[in-house]
């Protein structure tokens, strides 16, 4: 499928706002709500694009913690199954030529942590090694917004478009687990098919959903083939860098157009970032030409991704 400018709008302004209707979205690119729904149609046929609406770690005040683990090949895709099956995992992946597996996972500042990332890890004298590092500080992609591959809106179609934000804290309770669960799978869902699957009046769901998407307590997010983009180049990044220059580094990481993802972390390295590219010999360059002429670098590992097995939405 060809991805044309048309396209690309509407896939930024999803990002920009998962919820925004059909005639709210054509009114902003200048064409009809009709036109909007065949794009978006053939979007998730073709490239497989989903809108979800997620937990906001950050407004929830929530850790985010990314694990990575080695395993004996032909114990990976398992392990990573299990692991994409959870709800508090997003981007579970294959990397290195399918021997290790790297995903993120949300959890409750207040919580043992420990318990809750590696008790809970598939039990097999397969996995060889486990590795946390947490998250202290998010440059680019996730519930920060928009990435830079996100340029086909004007700063004036963005603003026309984010939803209004309302005053008061994020919260969520145990009672809109059934709520945040059917938005995993779609975050477009109609309010008539959220009211089914919660069993709650579509009245009470259109208020608390308009609660937590205003409030911050729920973000969304899009999802889509990077094939499709025509970015075949899918590596992860794993930075030293000098403790006065991380800051300066993870923002110009951030500006970056390559970049989709990146953040500080604890452990042996200290900046991660997902760097997506048209192929490897565009990877070749980048890191020549962008991550080579970053003061304060003193060391780099990378990790090609050879398969998502899960982005930000459920699986089955």
């Amino acid at each position: 499928m060809e991805i044309d400018m048309l396209d690309r709008q509407v896939i930024h302004a999803l990002r920009v706002n998962g919820r925004a209707g059909y005639r709210e979205i054509g009114a902003v690119l200048g064409v009809s709500d009709q036109t909007v729904a065949r794009r978006y149609r053939r979007l998730r046929e073709q490239v497989r694009l989903r809108v979800v609406a997620l937990p906001n770690p950050y407004a929830l005040g929530q850790e985010m913690w990314m694990i990575r683990l080695r395993s004996a090949p032909d114990a990976a895709m398992s392990i990573a199954g299990a692991l994409a099956r959870r709800r508090d995992t997003v981007w579970v992946s294959l990397t290195s030529g399918g021997t290790e597996i790297s995903c993120s996972v949300r959890v409750p500042a207040t919580a043992d942590w420990e318990s809750l990332l590696l008790e809970k890890l598939p039990r097999t004298p397969r996995l060889v090694s486990v590795t946390a590092h947490c998250l202290i500080h998010q440059f680019m992609g996730g519930a920060t917004g928009p990435d830079n591959l996100d340029r086909a809106l004007t700063a004036e179609q963005i603003t026309a478009l984010t939803p209004q934000r309302l005053p008061g804290p994020a919260r969520l309770t145990e009672a809109d687990q059934p709520l945040v669960d059917a938005l995993a799978w779609d975050g477009r869902a109609g309010y008539t098919e959220l009211a089914a699957k919660t069993q709650e009046p579509e009245s009470s769901v259109r208020r608390r959903l308009r609660d937590l998407l205003g409030t911050g307590a729920l973000f969304t997010d899009v999802e889509i083939d990077p094939d499709a983009l025509g970015f075949r180049g899918r590596v992860m990044l794993f930075l030293s860098v000098a403790p006065s220059r991380l800051a300066e580094a993870g923002a110009a990481l951030a500006g970056h157009k390559e970049v989709v993802f990146a953040a500080a972390t604890t452990g042996p390295t200290n900046l991660t970032a997902t760097v997506i590219c048209e192929d490897m010999a565009g990877f070749y360059r980048y890191l020549t030409e962008r991550i080579g002429s970053l003061d304060g670098v003193e060391r780099v590992e990378s990790a090609p991704l050879v398969r998502h097995l899960k982005q930000v939405g459920a699986v089955r």
